[in-house]
C-alpha cells in the first residue's frame, strides 16, 4: 500500500504546474462530451474531439518535455507527425497497410485527404505507450522495446476504430471481423507504430505521468463506450487489452520484463 501511495505522490509532483492543468482540462472535456453532444448535437461532438486531441497531445508533450531535452522532444514531434501523416496518406490512398478506408469530411482541415488531427492523435498516445514500454521493459533492446510499445499503442485502437467509424469520421470499404474493422488494420497499427518508435529511438522514459495518461485513456474509453456510446463489445475488448498494460505498468516498480 505504501508503494502505491509513494507512486501517487511522485506522479502528482511530476505533473505540477502546466501538465497538471492540461491533464485536468482534458479529463473534464472528456467527461463533458456525452452531455454536450446531447445538448448541442454532432457539431459539438466534432469540436470536442478536436479539442480533446489537442489537449491530450499537449499534456503528453508537456510531460515529455520534463523527461527529455527540448531538442529531443522537438525531433520526436516532427518525426511522429511526418511519419504518421505519411503512413495515413499512403494507407488511405492505397489500402496498405491498414486495409481500404477513407476519411470523411467531418474532421477539418485535411492534407492529402488526411485530417491534420490524425498525426496529433498518434502523437498524443505514443509517448504514453513508450512510458508503458519503459516500465515493462527496462533493459530491453531497441527492437523489443519498439514491439512492446507498439502492442500497447495498438491495444488503444480496439476502442478507437469502432468508435470513430460509429461517428462516421472514417469508413471502411469492406467491413471486417472486429466490430466492422478489418483485422489487417491492427497489423498495420502494430507495424506502423513499431517503425515510428524505432525512427524516434525514445530515450529511457520513466514517467508515471505518461503512464497515468495511458490509464486514464483506458478508463475513460471503457466507461464512454460501454455506457454512453452504445459499443459494449469494443469496450470489453479494449478494457481487457489496455487493462493488461495498465496493471503491469503500475506493478512494475520491483522489476520489469528484462
Amino acid at each position: 500500500m505504501g508503494s502505491w501511495r509513494a507512486a501517487a505522490r511522485q506522479t502528482w509532483l511530476e505533473l505540477r504546474g502546466g501538465p497538471r492543468s492540461l491533464l485536468v482540462a482534458w479529463v473534464l472535456l472528456q467527461l463533458s462530451m456525452p452531455f454536450t453532444r446531447l445538448a448541442f448535437g454532432d457539431a459539438a461532438l466534432y469540436t470536442n474531439i478536436a479539442l480533446s486531441v489537442l489537449l491530450q497531445a499537449a499534456t503528453s508533450l508537456a510531460i515529455l518535455a520534463r523527461a527529455w531535452q527540448r531538442r529531443r522532444v522537438a525531433l520526436a514531434v516532427v518525426t511522429v507527425a511526418v511519419l504518421a501523416w505519411g503512413l495515413e496518406a499512403v494507407g488511405s490512398a492505397t489500402g496498405f497497410p491498414f486495409g481500404s478506408y477513407h476519411y470523411t469530411g467531418r474532421l477539418q482541415p485535411q492534407l492529402a485527404h488526411v485530417p491534420v488531427l490524425i498525426p496529433l492523435a498518434w502523437l498524443m498516445m505514443l509517448p504514453p505507450a513508450w512510458a508503458v514500454a519503459s516500465a515493462l521493459c527496462r533493459r530491453c533492446r531497441a527492437i523489443r522495446f519498439a514491439l512492446v510499445a507498439a502492442v500497447a499503442f495498438t491495444a488503444w485502437d480496439l476502442f478507437l476504430d469502432p468508435q470513430m467509424v460509429e461517428w462516421n469520421l472514417w469508413v471502411w470499404d469492406e467491413p471486417g471481423a472486429y466490430f466492422g474493422i478489418p483485422l489487417q488494420n491492427y497489423l498495420g497499427w502494430l507495424v506502423g507504430s513499431a517503425l515510428i518508435t524505432a525512427g524516434v529511438r525514445p530515450a529511457p522514459l520513466r514517467s508515471q505521468g505518461l503512464v497515468l495518461i495511458y490509464g486514464l485513456t483506458w478508463l475513460l474509453e471503457t466507461v464512454g463506450l460501454a455506457i454512453f456510446w452504445g459499443l459494449p463489445g469494443p469496450a470489453l475488448c479494449g478494457f481487457v487489452a489496455m487493462g493488461v498494460f495498465v496493471l503491469l505498468a503500475w506493478r512494475s516498480e520491483g522489476g520489469g520484463l528484462g
